[in-house]
């Protein structure tokens, strides 16, 4: 009789525990499997394939960030024709067939991107057929459903993305996108859209922002991104482009978040790279790999106006003279002159 007590309860157990597991598996907006499935369900997809080295894999949403006129979007350009081509650019990896890519273009204008792919408008750089590039229209008229142009573009981006068959998407830039992307609440908007969009369509997408101004003495961190906290926590992957003190040229990469790879490219193994434009094609080419703090500023590379710019800009970011001093190699005394001698 006992042994049969527990049976009966031995049964409710395994019965309950069923309809427990099956619940699990539709718990409303959660997709809850247990790991061993997830596992055997992922072996089945392809190994994500590096786009751009170690910093921009497959099928992820990365954000290019970097300060004004440094060349986010010539480096972005460099990538997509090397993309459409399926021919990585020299010193840097490329894993993948040449694939279609959409350039969103909110910073140049056809003439002015001419004239980075030509000679003096001529003998004219001859790009791959799969690269798309797209401008604003500027007649147009917004439908009466959308508040603005980022929110139409989001939701009609979806249907040009499957009508032109895209794999990849670069925007250029997020500035435009969302003009007070400083602000939490925009960021987390406009980069739930963007991930959205990966997700659904398996497309990988490489977001040009900018930087706020900052302190060019200080490697680049995360908080150099305009907006960072919201637009870090939705993105994949993300490098950062920055000034090189050694030649006016020269810039250099620098990993900042990424979840394919390891954290090879931190601040004791930048990539230093040159811009110029040899031939009909403004481009980067890699020089070496270095460390951020060969690139830095220094206060003994600075002319004396550059130096009051510098402790202006460190006031204002609410540093004491000691702080100010310890920054740029000086002593609070001397910080503290200069400040009163030039009324800084």
């Amino acid at each position: 009789m006992y042994n049969n007590k527990i049976d009966i309860i031995d049964k409710d157990i395994i019965l309950n525990h069923k309809k427990l597991k099956a619940k699990r598996y539709e718990s409303g907006c959660l997709i809850i499997k247990d790991a061993n499935t997830w596992v055997e369900e992922a072996k089945n997809r392809p190994i994500p394939n590096m786009l751009f080295s170690e910093f921009w894999y497959e099928n992820e949403v990365c954000i290019l960030f970097a300060d004004t006129n440094l060349g986010k979007s010539i480096l972005a350009v460099q990538i997509a024709d090397s993309l459409t081509k399926g021919k990585a650019i020299a010193g840097f990896k490329l894993e993948s067939n040449p694939k279609r890519v959409l350039y969103l273009d909110f910073e140049l204008s056809d003439k002015q991107f001419e004239n980075r792919c030509s000679q003096d408008y001529q003998n004219h750089y001859k790009f791959n057929n799969n690269f798309l590039r797209a401008e604003l229209n500027t007649e147009l008229d917004l439908p009466k459903e959308f508040k603005n142009i980022e929110e139409y573009l989001c939701a009609t981006l979806p249907d040009l993305i499957t009508s032109s068959n895209i794999s990849v998407l670069i925007v250029d830039n997020l500035t435009f996108l969302s003009a007070e992307n400083e602000k939490a609440k925009d960021a987390l908007v406009l980069m739930k859209a963007i991930k959205s969009i990966s997700v659904a369509h398996q497309i990988s997408i490489l977001v040009l922002a900018h930087t706020p101004k900052r302190d060019e003495f200080k490697p680049i961190g995360k908080n150099d991104l305009a907006g960072s906290k919201m637009l870090m926590n939705f993105c994949d992957s993300s490098f950062a482009m920055g000034n090189s003190s050694q030649d006016i040229s020269f810039r250099y990469l620098k990993q900042i978040k990424q979840r394919n790879t390891e954290h090879l490219y931190h601040s004791d193994n930048i990539v230093v790279c040159s811009l110029d434009k040899q031939t009909n094609f403004l481009e980067f080419h890699f020089e070496d790999f270095d460390s951020e703090i060969n690139h830095l500023k220094s206060s003994s590379s600075l002319n004396s106006d550059d130096k009051n710019e510098q402790i202006r800009f460190l006031i204002s970011e609410g540093k004491n003279n000691v702080e100010i001093g310890e920054m740029m190699g000086y002593s609070e005394g001397a910080i503290r002159k200069r400040r009163k001698k030039h009324n800084l």
